[in-house]
């Protein structure tokens, strides 16, 4: 299972980027898939997740600016984001909580990260 972040770029503060997170390979299921971030010397957090049921999660400091979208049928997840400030800086890594097939566990996997600078 491979997942594959794209969208990142530079961008000035109170514009917009849209992120994308595509799922590949054995997949039967899968459970949580969303967005994390992190800063330089920061740790990294949530920014916005599909929870099992379909309910999202969102940090505090998005919400209202970026949402989360996904399309199931190909396994990929969409980040918008508005309004972009300084502070969203960072490189963005798209999360996965899922099944492969022909395993009988749920288990967690990372892209490799995309980079968001905000800046003017």
């Amino acid at each position: 299972v491979q997942l594959q972040a794209s969208g990142g770029g530079l961008v000035q503060p109170g514009g917009s980027l849209r992120l994308s997170c595509a799922a590949s390979g054995s997949i039967f299921s899968i459970n949580r898939m969303g967005w994390y971030r992190r800063a330089p010397g920061k740790q990294r957090e949530l920014v916005a997740v599909f929870i099992s049921g379909g309910s999202t999660n969102y940090a505090a400091s998005v919400k209202g600016r970026f949402t989360i979208s996904r399309d199931n049928a190909k396994n990929m997840v969409y980040l918008q984001m508005n309004s972009l400030k300084p502070d969203d800086t960072a490189v963005y890594y798209c999360n996965a909580f899922l099944r492969e097939a022909g395993s009988s566990v749920y288990d967690g996997y990372w892209g490799q990260g995309t980079q968001v600078t905000v800046s003017s």
